[in-house]
């Protein structure tokens, strides 16, 4: 399992916005393939965080490549991948 955490590398918030629509739909294509399990927003509005699922690092480093934050270069993204040891009542499918 992977944590890709995005932060930004622009402070202008409409260039990030200019390309929200195109990153969403790249993440419910993820989900629909069955890579991503979950994503939201930083707090303050720094970034984001997806958790993933991928047949090996390299691969999930190849998809996280494609994100359009990343290829539009108002995002960067570290690929953290850990193995959950604890998960609570409800998030048993994240160990599937």
């Amino acid at each position: 399992m992977f944590i890709l955490n995005l932060t930004y590398v622009t402070t202008d918030i409409a260039e990030v916005d200019a390309l929200l629509a195109d990153h969403l739909a790249w993440l419910e294509a993820g989900r629909g393939k069955g890579h991503f399990l979950a994503w939201g927003r930083k707090v303050p509005r720094e970034g984001g965080a997806i958790i993933a699922k991928g047949d090996s690092r390299e691969a999930v480093e190849a998809l996280a490549a494609t994100d359009p934050f990343i290829g539009g270069g108002v995002a960067k993204v570290d690929v953290i991948e850990w193995v959950p040891t604890f998960l609570g009542e409800g998030l048993e499918a994240l160990a599937q």
